[in-house]
């Protein structure tokens, strides 16, 4: 991740109980990293902030960034615009990983080549009215029966249904994660500003020390 991210991480100094600790008043500095960076609920709303973007082959985020931003360290910027937390759960897997996956999950290829589940057919009238939408999960002897206008005769269409096996489900769910939203690049000032102001501590709390460190109550002064 950028250097500018974590540099906007603020420190914590928490009490030393490691052995090399001589005092009880030792004190050991770390960054927070529970102190989190997001983009403002605001600016989620909106939409004219983000463009639509697919992420190409075995992109990670970094490419993304690079692409887009010109700048790969503003990897964080394309997760934090989707609030993906877990790369490797969140992102989409590369075509090797893909292909790891499924057969670690499924083992053979008879599994993978098994019924997953079934989804609709799209079914239109001929005036071209969607009567059912298309990729609705539905029973394998889903049916839909509707009036159709120019014969006027009740029309019975069975059955609407498609089967989707494994690999095919599997495929979708990774294909899906390839379609994100991405910050423009004329809002990144908008971006850094609030990251800079989240991560600042505020006056207030009696483990306060600046604006960019936190000291954790030292509990064993008191016994």
């Amino acid at each position: 991740m950028s250097n500018r991210y974590f540099r906007n991480i603020p420190d914590f100094e928490y009490v030393n109980r490691t052995k090399d600790g001589q005092f009880i008043s030792n004190y050991t500095q770390v960054k927070n990293f529970f102190k989190k960076g997001r983009i403002r609920e605001d600016l989620f709303q909106d939409l004219t902030v983000f463009e639509k973007y697919s992420v190409k082959g075995d992109d990670r985020p970094d490419n993304v960034a690079f692409e887009i931003y010109d700048d790969p360290t503003l990897d964080w910027v394309v997760l934090t615009s989707n609030n993906i937390t877990n790369v490797q759960n969140e992102w989409p897997l590369s075509q090797k990983g893909f292909e790891d996956y499924i057969l670690d999950k499924y083992k053979t290829h008879e599994k993978l080549n098994e019924i997953h589940h079934y989804e609709s057919n799209e079914v239109k009238d001929t005036n071209g009215v969607i009567i059912f939408p298309k990729g609705v999960r539905v029973s394998a002897a889903q049916s839909v029966s509707y009036f159709e206008p120019l014969s006027e005769e009740s029309v019975t269409v069975n059955p609407i249904s498609r089967a989707v096996t494994n690999f095919e489900y599997e495929q979708k769910v990774n294909d899906d994660k390839r379609r994100i939203f991405l910050i423009k690049p004329i809002y990144l000032g908008v971006v850094f500003d609030d990251l800079e102001e989240m991560m600042t501590y505020k006056e207030g709390s009696t483990q306060f020390v600046s604006e960019s460190m936190k000291r954790a109550d030292n509990i064993r002064l008191f016994e």
